[in-house]
């Protein structure tokens, strides 16, 4: 599509091409990993998942698990067993069981922000080693995506990745998931596309009133960029190219794409219709697309929100279903789904999708069926590509007030950092180790003293 300096004008005035504006101002950026295509998906989970009730013990701790979850705890007959595991996942995840029976599903244990390694003695006796502002949403999530545990971060680790990779026509960073602090660098930032429809713009329209007709011509003068300077003319030629940035994107996302047929409901044969999936069945679109996009390293963000469960988590007296078992088969179908779908491209090796969430949530349940903010939690981590049968970090003590709760109702210190989570997927997907401290500010703390990225990838 060739667009004239006055067409452009006409495309951007008004515009809802977010995806076009997030490029503005974009700079050079440093050389891509070399070797063959990876790709990251990171799913954020806000509102602050349960991971207890995400991964659950079935050993001798699931006695203590009952006990100490009270009215939020599953029994056992329910769960979705995981072979050769301790472990199980929630009842309504049965989705994702063949993905670990295939070696294509790894746990990570109590993982969370942490500024330096913690007992639960040095959390209350060096409150200057806490991450600041604990249990809080806004500020726990800007500390999974920015990693600055004591610090504001005005960036985050998906954008400071993508500042050290070669810049495309069409950025290797995309967000379904809106504008989040993890996709924003220094130098670089996400194309951000919708989970439904294709970019578009409004505001522009040709006729009209006086009123509109004086707008136009105002928009009009603007169109000759070389009449008012270098700065109009740098900011049309930027936007008019970001422009061309969604035109591609549309091409994409707007088509017929076999992939679709890969997220439908395992037991229905439904087709998915949750925004979780939407925005995988967009990403697989993209990765389908790479080569035409010329990217070998590409980064997505996706979110799913409600998890901020202080009431209704569970249906009393039937622990198995509820608001957050809905949220948790609805995840579990699209991740599947996703999966599935990239074996069908033959991508599944090269591609890893992980969870992140604000906080864990109390380990006690309350009165209201719920749960309240805490800190540690479980996540998983999905790619054909992970260590099969992997489990990683450590189930805290689950008594109440015992070794790893600085409360009384089940706020575990983690086990494992973000850092050495993410840090682990950050470097399988061919961020360097000269990058590592770039992309993960806090990175000297846990490359140390026995700490480090977690095993989690085969290769």
């Amino acid at each position: 599509m060739t667009l004239s300096r006055r067409d452009f004008v006409r495309l951007v005035a008004g515009t809802g091409a977010v995806a076009a504006m997030g490029q503005l101002g974009r700079t050079s950026a440093m050389a891509a990993p070399s070797g063959s295509y990876r790709a990251m998906v990171g799913v954020f989970l806000f509102g602050g998942n349960d991971g207890w009730n995400m991964v659950i013990p079935t050993d001798a701790r699931h006695a203590t698990y009952l006990a100490s979850r009270g009215s939020v705890g599953i029994k056992a007959p329910a769960l979705t067993p995981l072979t050769n595991a301790a472990y199980a996942l929630h009842p309504s995840m049965a989705a994702l069981r063949p993905l670990w029976d295939e070696g294509s599903l790894a746990l990570v244990l109590n993982a969370g922000t942490l500024f330096a390694p913690l007992t639960k003695a040095t959390y209350q006796s060096r409150p200057d080693l806490r991450p600041t502002n604990l249990m809080s949403h806004s500020d726990e999530q800007a500390h999974w995506q920015g990693l600055r545990a004591r610090d504001v971060s005005i960036d985050g680790f998906m954008g400071r990745m993508t500042d050290r990779m070669a810049a495309s026509s069409t950025p290797s960073m995309i967000s379904l998931a809106g504008s989040n602090l993890a996709t924003i660098g220094r130098t670089s930032s996400a194309l951000v596309l919708p989970s439904t429809g294709t970019l578009g713009r409004s505001g522009y329209s040709a006729g009209g009133n006086a009123a509109n007709q004086a707008k136009n011509a105002a928009v009009d003068a603007f169109a000759n960029g070389t009449t008012y300077g270098a700065m109009t003319e740098t900011t049309a030629r930027d936007i008019t190219g970001a422009y061309g940035q969604a035109v591609t994107a549309n091409t994409i996302i707007g088509a017929t794409s076999a992939l679709d047929g890969y997220f439908v409901n395992p037991v229905t044969g439904a087709a998915l219709t949750s925004d979780v999936a939407r925005q995988l069945m967009r990403v697989a679109r993209m990765i389908a697309a790479r080569s035409t996009l010329g990217h070998d390293r590409q980064t997505f963000m996706v979110s799913q929100g409600g998890f901020d469960n202080h009431s209704g988590q569970v249906n009393g007296g039937n622990n198995d279903t509820g608001t957050h078992a809905n949220l948790l088969a609805d995840l579990a179908m699209a991740l599947a789904a996703f999966h599935r779908a990239m074996q069908s491209i033959g991508m599944a090796e090269n591609v890893t999708a992980f969870t992140m969430s604000d906080f864990g949530r109390t380990f006690k349940g309350n009165a209201q069926n719920g749960t309240d903010h805490a800190w540690g939690s479980n996540h998983l981590v999905v790619g054909g590509n992970v260590t099969p049968g992997g489990i990683f970090g450590a189930y805290p003590d689950p008594v109440i007030g015992g070794a790893h709760d600085v409360s009384n109702e089940g706020r575990f210190v983690p086990a494992i950092a973000q850092e050495e989570y993410i840090g682990a997927i950050a470097r399988w997907h061919g961020v360097s180790d000269a990058d590592m401290p770039y992309v993960f500010p806090n990175w000297s703390t846990w490359n140390t003293g026995g700490r480090g990225p977690l095993g989690l990838f085969r290769t």
